[in-house]
């Protein structure tokens, strides 16, 4: 259920009192409109630097993403043995040093949220930051005034999935 304080409490008192329930606050889930303006964007600088869409979309993310963090707020890394390819893995994975575990030499790893999972003001971020870097190099963007009006729309709920 989504609602506001009141209507939650109410719908909670009227549930069975022999049951544990969860309550979490609301965060609106970007636009699929988001979505695909991000891969136009993003396939359009592929095509400027002469990469692969996914090469691009990978870069774009860890340059402009969000990390991924666990439910009490800490972000999420890894270590896995040095050498091995963690693309083989996860593609969304930022190097950020070394360690040494019994003798075994490890890469650590922040992990970075999928596009898919991140919320308004997340892909907000991601599309600010491609947005100037397609503007960077001469690529066309949708004009300040129609960025502000598709972030109004993400941001009040008309335009979300």
């Amino acid at each position: 259920m989504v609602g506001t304080i009141e209507q939650v409490i109410q719908f909670l008192f009227k549930q069975d009192k022999t049951k544990k329930y969860e309550v979490k606050e609301y965060k609106q889930k970007r636009s699929n409109d988001a979505n695909a303006y991000f891969h136009v964007l993003v396939n359009e600088l592929a095509r400027y630097f002469n990469i692969s869409d996914k090469e691009m979309k990978t870069k774009m993310n860890l340059q402009y993403g969000t990390i991924a963090k666990d439910e009490n707020g800490n972000s999420i890394g890894i270590k896995i043995p040095k050498g091995t390819d963690i693309t083989q893995f996860y593609d969304y994975a930022k190097w950020f040093g070394e360690c040494e575990d019994n003798g075994i030499k490890f890469d650590k790893y922040l992990l970075y949220k999928q596009t898919h999972t991140l919320n308004t003001k997340e892909m907000s971020q991601l599309i600010s930051g491609v947005v100037q870097e397609c503007q960077d190099v001469g690529i066309e963007t949708k004009t300040p005034e129609e960025l502000r009006s598709l972030l109004d729309s993400w941001e009040s709920g008309t335009n979300r999935s």
